[in-house]
């Protein structure tokens, strides 16, 4: 008997109480959770003592053992710590679902042939690891390059004679892997193999393995998959005792595509009978159903599943019903009581399955991108090593409803089971297929106890994406299984008690110095926006609590003049209305008139606080602008269609904004312009009116905001929090109205020093003229346009990432974004699958009121937008273009999300701004003529690649001439400071907003230096600076690179191009060398062109990216207006020094790391924090 203090008998709470305590739990408290756990379920030092002991002779009988397991030798050799590891890890997740030669060649020779296999050869305990060595060490050098001369061509050669060979020693081993790790490609092949296992007493839980569902119909293949297995099953049923038949795991994921909080009544209303249908055929049969654990954000969702299942009447008496509880939660104590509290309610008794978790890294990413303050999992693997065990302790006191199964390849977690139960047979163990044997073998032999064996059943091309799963799980140093065969390190260092560590780590110190939290992403500089979880139980109540009283309220919004108003003039308000409900009156506007431009423009002044006070004044209207969060999501919602996914992230992005520059006003070195006018959007009319504003106040500028004539109450919001922040009335006038009038006044009064602009590449041309003729010359205008953005996804991509960052891309915010995407380019050997999982997924998409959670898609922004989309759409149909298109609500502007088939991007003559995706197919080997289709288009802002091969990713970016490259996930959403945001050519002037460079071009750089001139200058010829420009030719490679914060998991870069040269006019002969030499200090191109061109020359003139004058201002003009005349990209005029946004081409990468199977760095560096 052992020797520990008994649990403390704490009082349940009823099931209601325990239920809700699972959804306002999430982030719970570590420390004070964890003090909990050491207080109450600490065996105590004795039983402490013991368990440590156990374990290490169990450390040294596995390594002591002729046969360790495959698993263990393999990470012990190619550990996530080293690059073959990694490389092997990547090269599994892809090879075998790529269908095509070509790029399956392109695959090995990017993972394998960069790595050295040959310090691995002969030093893993296993033959089969070793022959794997040989294989790959011979195929890396064949496919690497490194040696010149004969032996290079020699290689060469093999190299092009021997890629089938290669191809399929490649594959051959990855199957090879595969079947170590997976049981049977059916269920079939998966009982006959294992019965061999089961003659020595252990039995089995079958995983069909499997992406989650997409759509409906792969949600009913996966359930006839289910259903089918355990028809197969039944028959190896042979025992009156559930717990010695085999059984089957479930996702629920699998079971529906729609597994979401904000679906949850379809879910309950759809996944509960499917799944009741499941567990009456297993009931039927005799063999146990467990439901597997997946991410904490369905956590309260699948019980609320389970429990309705559970409940079905048919169930009862069947013990086998069964969950899975993955110890790392911080709610996993919560939900075992609740699972106790609910099998006594019914009357059952059900199996729990714990394990330590398997989403770990995912989890800590989501905390993070959401910018939540806390994580929903444990920080260190000794806390969840607690946990497991605190957790067992409390699974083993309730045997009387619990039937408990520890699966764990831990040997302390083994050891400390044996020490603290008192019936062997009461429980079982469980391992994963292919992990752990030697481990259990021991244990089953020596103790007598049960043990399960979790197997994965599947095709090949979904075993390997498990394998990496598992090898992220157990390749980190630290693990237990890596450990474990590794002789430098000592058995008691192995089975060290985590009770111990736990109580030298907590307090301040128990974090891991390894994870950053989500609020605390971007500190010691700024604070995160505030983060907003749509799966929370407490954040949603919240939401809709801060939202109701503005659900039917009426705004009114008017011009915000610092002089008193002359209304003699004043045009009567109009009303503006909801555009998914045209009956709702969002609120009524007045616009502005001519006298209250005229106003304005005489009251408008620079702002003169001191940097300083700028910026409190911008975190103090960043915190209004938090504080609220629920008039801003009601008018977002009600007048912007925004949804309340899409709501979240303006507010987000706009206080970011804000922070973002008020930290960059100490930066800044030279004074404000003077007065901007700032025109803004309505597609992010909260977050891009917030921007271009904070941007030109925290460099001290007086601004004439503008905003977009759909949005000016959401607006008007916003001037009412900045003016309440600090800011003063003549530093920010708000006049709304139209563009053709309100907006066309505040770009051609001379006293405006500049304008910042979103919106289409027209206006911008238009707005330029205007500036060319009334403005100074060489005022600034910051231009962020449209753009023709494409996606590709090639033969090694994962279809259903693919698909599902496709989604998003192309139909959130119904298509409204200028990044979002308009043409995907799909690899023809996976483009009927790609498309066929796409167009499912398309069905279970929700068009509808966007102030509902459930809704996926809002309306589009008016009438006029929606009538022109549907013109469009049904000439498309007419000329047989159409893929797939869904059917929009008839009440509200909507349309349905549309798929258009074209032959490439060349097919679009313009930007389609709303839901329409438009499809073409590209060969394996035509990529190249794809980024030259993309950038003939003359558009560069978001481009989308979903590849396995690192070299692409390399080959996007040195040939795309676009302004931000997504790499493995979507391509919208860039966060401020992080993926600073704009285009280049037709989709902008640059500098990117939310970046390091954005507030400069808002400042006025000191006067040129103007020397005397030396000699008399003179235009030149045209034909002479065509010829000098033809042989100056930008860099291909970055000059400079920048790595940005982000979340973990993400790599975010910011790399600075050569623009095309900038024509230096001088006007003298030393203002051009002066001018010339400027750019060069920068790193840009420059020609010196003492004297200038005639303006008319420049209309034609290509190859160059702006033009320097120093000169008089009537000649200046002449050249602007000369500039402004121009078709293509906006060239500038630049009478002051230039700054680096105009010598540099900012372009920004963003990458999913984790796109391949998890994080490895991020457990590798956590595993040594």
């Amino acid at each position: 008997m052992p020797d520990f203090p008994a649990m403390p008998d704490l009082a349940m709470p009823n099931l209601d109480t325990l239920r809700a305590i699972i959804d306002t739990h999430t982030l719970a408290d570590e420390p004070a959770l964890l003090q909990t756990m050491l207080d109450h379920a600490d065996p105590g030092t004795k039983t402490r003592q013991a368990i440590s002991a156990r374990a290490a002779d169990l450390v040294r009988g596995i390594r002591g053992s002729a046969r360790p397991g495959l698993m263990e030798v393999f990470l012990a050799e190619y550990g996530l710590s080293t690059q073959e590891g990694i490389a092997l890890m990547c090269l599994a997740e892809a090879l075998l679902r790529v269908p095509d030669a070509p790029t399956m060649d392109a695959l090995i020779e990017d993972k394998i042939a960069p790595s050295d296999w040959g310090k691995h050869l002969g030093h893993s305990a296993s033959s089969l690891v070793n022959a794997s060595t040989w294989a790959l060490m011979l195929t890396g050098r064949v496919l690497e390059d490194r040696e010149p001369g004969l032996a290079g061509h020699l290689r060469g050669a093999v190299k092009r004679l021997g890629e089938p060979v290669i191809r399929r020693a490649v594959a051959r081993a990855m199957k090879e892997m595969g079947h170590q790790f997976v049981l049977g490609e059916s269920i079939q092949t998966a009982l006959l193999r294992a019965r061999k296992l089961e003659a020595r007493g252990f039995t089995h839980s079958y995983d069909m393995l499997g992406e989650a569902a997409r759509s409906m119909a792969d949600a009913r293949r996966y359930h006839k998959a289910y259903g089918d297995a355990i028809e197969a099953i039944a028959a190896a049923c042979t025992s009156t005792d559930i717990r010695e038949n085999p059984g089957i795991s479930i996702k629920l994921s699998a079971l529906h595509p729609r597994y979401e909080v904000a679906q949850s009544a379809r879910v309950m209303a759809e996944l509960v009978p499917s799944l009741k249908t499941l567990a009456r055929k297993a009931c039927a049969a005799g063999l146990g159903l467990n439901i597997d654990a997946e991410e904490a954000d369905r956590l309260g969702l699948s019980m609320d599943v389970i429990a309705a299942v559970l409940a079905d009447p048919e169930l009862a008496g069947w013990d086998g019903f069964g969950v899975v509880v993955q110890a790392y939660g911080r709610r996993a104590g919560a939900v075992i009581d609740y699972l106790y509290a609910l099998a006594q309610k019914l009357d059952r008794r059900i199996m729990v399955r714990l394990v330590k978790g398997a989403y770990w890294d995912t989890e800590v990413k989501r905390a993070q991108t959401l910018g939540l303050k806390s994580f929903p999992v444990f920080t260190r693997k000794s806390a969840t090593d607690v946990s497991y065990i605190a957790n067992a302790r409390k699974l083993l006191g309730m045997t009387d409803r619990i039937y408990p199964q520890f699966a764990t390849h831990n040997a302390h977690s083994v050891a400390a089971i044996l020490e603290l139960a008192q019936d062997t047979q009461a429980f079982e163990f469980q391992r994963l297929h292919g992990m752990g044997e030697r481990l259990h073998d021991i244990v089953h032999d020596k103790m007598h106890t049960r043990c399960r064996i979790y197997a994965p059943v599947g095709a090949h091309r979904d075993l390997l994406a498990y394998l990496v799963r598992r090898l992220l799980e157990n390749g980190a140093n630290s693990s237990f299984v890596n450990q474990i065969v590794n002789e430098d390190v000592a058995p008691e260092t192995v089975a060290a008690c985590p009770f111990d560590a736990v109580r030298a780590q907590i307090g301040a110190a128990l974090a891991s110095p390894a994870l950053t939290r989500g609020s605390d992403l971007f500190a010691p500089e700024r604070a995160n926006a505030r983060g907003f979880d749509l799966t929370d139980t407490p954040d949603l109540a919240q939401i809709n609590a801060a939202r109701a009283p503005f659900m039917h309220h009426v705004f009114t919004a008017g011009p915000m003049l610092a002089l008193p108003r002359n209304l003699t003039n004043a045009a009567a308000p109009h009303d503006r209305t909801n555009p998914a409900n045209p009956a709702d009156l969002v609120g009524h506007l007045r616009e502005a008139s001519v006298d209250d431009i005229t106003t304005a423009l005489d009251a408008a002044q620079p702002w003169s606080a001191t940097p300083a006070e700028r910026a409190a004044v911008l975190n103090r209207a960043a915190d209004l602008y938090e504080e609220n969060f629920g008039v801003i999501f009601a008018l977002l919602a009600r007048e912007a269609g925004k949804t309340m996914l899409d709501a979240v992230g303006e507010l987000r992005e706009a206080v970011d904004f804000l922070r973002y520059y008020a930290v960059q006003t100490a930066q800044l070195c030279h004074p404000a312009r003077g007065i901007f006018t700032c025109i803004s959007p309505w597609n992010f009319p909260l977050a891009i009116f917030t921007g271009q504003i904070a941007g030109a106040l925290a460099a001290g500028n007086g601004v004439l905001a503008k905003p977009a004539e759909q949005t000016p109450l959401i607006a008007a919001l916003a001037v009412g929090l900045l003016h309440g922040s600090g800011v003063p009335t003549t530093a920010l006038q708000f006049l709304p109205g139209a563009g053709e009038t309100v907006g066309a006044a505040l770009c051609c009064d001379p006293r405006v020093s500049g304008v910042a602009f979103t919106g289409s590449t027209q206006t911008a041309r238009r707005i330029q003229a205007s500036m060319a003729t009334h403005l100074a010359p060489g005022a600034p205008l910051i231009a962020e346009t449209g753009g023709l953005n494409a996606m590709v996804v090639d033969s090694t991509a994962l279809p259903e990432q693919a698909v599902r960052d496709i989604l998003a891309s192309a139909f959130q915010s119904a298509g409204q974004r200028c990044s979002a995407l308009r043409c995907l380019y799909l690899q023809d050997d996976i483009a009927d699958q790609v498309l066929e999982l796409l167009t499912g997924a398309m069905e279970d998409l929700q068009i509808g009121n966007p102030w509902d959670l459930t809704t996926d898609i809002g309306p589009l922004i008016d009438e006029i937008a929606a009538d022109d989309i549907r013109g469009y759409i049904a000439a498309a149909k007419r000329t047989g273009q159409m893929i797939k298109e869904l059917s929009p609500p008839k009440t509200g502007h909507f349309i349905g999300p549309t798929v258009l088939r074209i032959t490439g991007i060349a097919d679009l003559q313009r930007e389609i701004f709303g839901p329409v995706l438009h499809v073409a197919r590209f060969g394996a080997k035509d990529l190249a003529a794809v980024y030259a289709a993309i950038n003939a288009t003359g558009y560069g802002l978001t481009f989308g690649l979903h590849s396995r091969i690192d070299d692409r990713v390399q080959e996007a970016t040195d040939a795309l001439h676009v302004g931000n490259i997504y790499i493995n996930r979507n391509q919208i959403g860039a966060v401020v400071g992080s993926q600073p945001f704009g285009g280049e050519g037709l989709s902008g002037t640059g500098p990117k907003a939310g970046g390091p460079h954005y507030l400069t071009r808002f400042t006025a750089p000191p006067p040129p230096p103007l020397p005397p001139p030396t000699e008399q200058t003179t235009t030149k010829n045209p034909a002479d600076v065509a010829t000098a420009l033809a042989n100056l030719r930008p860099a291909k490679t970055a000059q400079t690179t920048l790595d940005l914060p982000g979340p973990t998991g993400e790599s975010n870069r910011l790399q600075y191009f050569q623009r095309m040269p900038l024509l230096c006019f001088g006007p003298s002969a030393d203002a051009a060398a002066a001018q010339m030499a400027a750019v060069q200090a920068m790193g840009g191109l420059a020609l010196a062109v003492p004297g200038g061109l005639a303006p008319d020359s420049l209309q034609d003139l290509q190859g160059f990216s702006g033009v320097i004058w120093w000169g008089n201002a009537s000649q200046g003009r002449a050249l602007a207006q000369a500039l402004a005349s121009r078709s293509g990209p906006i060239v500038p005029l630049i009478k002051t020094l230039p700054d680096i946004g105009h010598v540099m081409l900012e372009r920004h990468v963003c990458i999913d790391t984790t796109a391949a199977g998890g994080n490895a760095k991020l457990l590798a560096d956590v595993a040594n924090a």
